[in-house]
C-alpha cells in the first residue's frame, strides 16, 4: 500500500515540501501569536510526525516567536510555512494554506477560539475548544 503524498511551499517557490500521509491532526486556530505571525483573523494547521515532512530546495528560515516555540518562513518571500514547540515534540504543524492543493487537509476543529475575533466567525459545525484541544 503506498501513502498518498502532498505538496506545497512557499509563494515564490524557494521553499518547496512534500508530506507523507495523514495528518495527526487537523485544526484553526485563534490565538493571537498565529494572527499576529499570518496577519490573519486565524490560521488553519495540518499536524504530522517531522518525519513525515520533507523540505526540498531552501529550507524555511526559523524564528522562536516564544522560548518554547519556533514559527518557520521562507527567507526569501516571507511565506510562513511551519510551526515548531518543545510541548509537541517530533512533531511540526504545516500552514495549510501553503498546500498546493489546501483543498486536501479539512481542519476538524477549532482552538484558542476564546481569542477569536468576534468579526469573523466561521459559519462550520466544528467544535471550538477556548484554548488546545485535548491530546489523548
Amino acid at each position: 500500500m503506498t501513502q498518498e503524498k502532498i505538496e506545497g511551499g512557499c509563494q515564490c517557490g524557494a521553499v518547496r515540501y512534500a508530506i507523507t500521509g495523514e495528518p495527526i491532526m487537523a485544526a484553526i486556530c485563534h490565538c493571537t501569536m498565529c494572527r499576529r505571525a499570518h496577519a490573519a483573523p486565524a490560521v488553519a494547521w495540518a499536524m504530522y510526525q517531522e518525519d513525515q515532512v520533507a523540505f526540498s530546495k531552501a529550507k524555511p528560515k526559523s524564528f522562536a516567536s516564544s522560548p518554547e516555540a519556533r514559527r518557520s518562513f521562507c527567507a526569501v518571500c516571507g511565506t510562513q510555512i511551519s510551526f515548531t514547540a518543545d510541548f509537541l515534540p517530533g512533531l511540526i504543524d504545516i500552514a495549510v494554506g501553503s498546500l498546493d492543493n489546501p483543498e486536501a487537509v479539512k481542519p476538524a476543529l477549532h482552538y484558542w477560539h476564546s481569542r477569536h475575533l468576534s468579526w469573523a466567525e466561521f459559519a462550520d459545525a466544528l467544535p471550538r475548544h477556548p484554548e488546545l484541544p485535548p491530546f489523548s
